[in-house]
């Protein structure tokens, strides 16, 4: 049971325009099946930018962060790994952004990210029940049903903390698209997502991995990552003229998802990630889906087993590729809003934060 005169410190997002404020809050009393972890570090992921600048309606106020690395401070029976396997204190972990209740519609129907009993890391209102629920925090309260991963020692933590959004949903991304080996793959926006998918993408044998952004010097940063070429001028002749069997947009921009269709090759598959904030509407000419046979689909978040994947593949494939450079910014969480101005401004591909 956690001591009632111990507190967690938070930093707390009030409302657009206005600096988060730090409070306090009293340790929470566990039910079973709960857990609570130690934040050891949390990165700015894009969406708590756009919710910090309006771009993004949130319900305020609210503790953001989603993207955690942490060890348990405290465990109750029936706490277990996604293996079903009991949990330690002490034990360092990832874990699911969001909970489901396996029961409802959408759960039974392969979409626990839909739920709707949906609990979000990093995306709730403040309340009394669960006030712990963002990584911008001393503490995080993990709730039951949280799918719970532990951390192979070897992963730093710049290269696993992102492991539950970015590297999660992009496994999600390859596995809705049914992998990339000996595929002509593009891959639209070289932040986060996008470098993440060019090295999973090349991990999992792709003959090309194609990498577009309007930002030349990010997309050149994605040849580190595996990229077999920047831009699209090769796609047809490296192709045969076809296009590609798979392009990924990752920067949510309405021209790159227009222009994206035109790129592929009769058959093809275009997955829309990116696009979680509002934007014009795209413009498509059902004609050319039809006669080209092309298939269009859309991926917000992902399954428990995406996390797994991700967490794997981190593990198999972390000296490969310079994950842990995609963190240049390393803040206390005392100085959030110096962090939250450098993510902000400078636009580096993450932004970290430890609480001590």
């Amino acid at each position: 049971m956690s001591k009632p005169n111990q507190k967690a410190e938070a930093a707390v997002f009030q409302a657009v325009g206005k600096p988060l404020n730090f409070q306090f809050f009293a340790l929470p009393v566990l039910s079973p099946g709960e857990g609570l972890v130690k934040v050891e570090c949390c990165t700015l992921c894009g969406s708590d930018l756009h919710s910090i600048n309006g771009t993004r309606k949130v319900e305020s106020p609210m503790i953001l962060g989603h993207e955690i690395l942490g060890s348990l401070l405290e465990v109750t029976e029936g706490l277990c790994d996604v293996n079903g396997l009991p949990l330690n204190v002490g034990d360092r972990v990832s874990w699911s952004i969001a909970t489901s209740c396996r029961n409802c519609f959408y759960c039974t129907n392969g979409l626990p990210q839909k739920c709707e009993q949906l609990f979000k890391y990093g995306h709730h209102q403040l309340n009394q029940q669960h006030p712990l629920s963002g990584g911008l925090a001393t503490h995080c309260h993990l709730a039951k049903g949280t799918q719970i991963v532990k951390v192979p020692g070897e992963l730093a933590d710049f290269v696993v903390c992102p492991a539950n959004c970015a590297t999660a949903t992009v496994a999600a991304a390859l596995r809705v698209a049914e992998g990339c080996a000996g595929k002509s793959v593009v891959i639209i926006g070289a932040g986060m997502l996008g470098l993440t998918a060019t090295a999973m993408a090349r991990y999992q044998g792709a003959k090309h991995v194609f990498v577009s952004d309007i930002n030349q010097q990010r997309a050149e940063f994605a040849l580190k990552f595996a990229a077999t070429r920047t831009g699209l001028a090769e796609l047809a002749l490296l192709t045969e003229g076809r296009g590609a069997d798979l392009i990924f947009d990752m920067s949510g921009s309405p021209e790159a998802m227009e222009n994206a269709l035109a790129n592929l090759r009769i058959g093809g598959r275009l997955i829309l990630v990116g696009a979680v904030f509002p934007s014009r509407a795209m413009s498509i000419h059902a004609e050319q889906i039809v006669r080209r046979m092309l298939r269009i689909e859309g991926l917000h978040n992902y399954k428990p087993e995406d996390l797994v994947a991700a967490i794997k593949f981190l593990k198999e494939s972390h000296t490969q590729f310079p994950f842990q450079s995609l963190i240049d910014q390393e803040y206390r969480l005392k100085d959030i809003n110096e962090a939250i101005a450098e993510a902000q401004n400078s636009n580096p591909i993450r932004v970290a934060i430890r609480p001590g």
